[in-house]
């Protein structure tokens, strides 16, 4: 028996029956797909509230010091010649050595840090230099005075304006056969002094490399 329609007050025909099913079955399709994109988005959303969770908070793993008397024997067997390893002491700690130019000359160089302070001291061994390059990287700053460590005489050097020669506001100098070392920075004189002590064997052999 053929179903009466309310509103049309009659059986449906086989076409308005068919027409009335294809769009129930279209609303359900509609209704489902909905249904399933809300649920792939709460999903999605779960997941990335997980990854997020998982990542490890906290300070960054700080870098390893580079090994400076490592590195400088390696540099030592390629140079054939003596490469300094300096040693500050405790609460220093060195952040960077690698062969640099500066003035068109190679240096070794260090960069020291005092942990938990501020202040810097770079040592710097230029190959096959002079006191010319000295004067480059001091911005022309010449030489104050002199001083006595550990039998070596060194010329110390105090830029009038630091700001302009990289924070730099103490600097020693001296020969070291073919090359020249230098040692500088804005930490106290005395910190400096000591640094350059820390390499004074290896200057005395380098000042007799032929």
């Amino acid at each position: 028996m053929a179903r009466v329609v309310a509103h049309l007050g009659r059986p449906e025909t086989p076409q308005e029956t068919a027409d009335r099913k294809a769009e129930s079955s279209r609303r359900y399709r509609s209704s489902k797909t909905f249904r399933n994109l809300i649920a792939a988005l709460l999903v999605t959303v779960g997941v990335v509230l997980v990854v997020v969770a998982a990542v490890p908070r906290g300070e960054p793993v700080p870098r390893p010091a580079p090994d400076v008397p490592a590195l400088a024997a390696e540099l030592q067997s390629d140079r054939g010649r003596p490469v300094l390893s300096p040693s500050l002491g405790e609460g220093w700690r060195v952040n960077q050595a690698t062969v640099e130019g500066a003035g068109g000359t190679e240096a070794w160089t260090m960069v020291y840090v005092r942990s938990g302070e501020s202040g810097f001291l770079r040592v710097a061994q230029g190959f096959d230099t002079d006191e010319a390059w000295v004067g480059q990287v001091l911005d022309g700053t010449r030489a104050t005075e002199t001083t006595d460590i550990d039998g070596i005489t060194w010329d110390v050097y105090r830029p009038a304006n630091p700001s302009g020669t990289g924070n730099i506001s103490y600097a020693l100098a001296t020969p070291a056969g073919p090359d020249y070392v230098l040692v500088y920075g804005d930490a106290a004189p005395e910190t400096a002094a000591l640094a350059a002590a820390s390499v004074t064997s290896q200057i005395e052999q380098l000042r007799e490399v032929p």
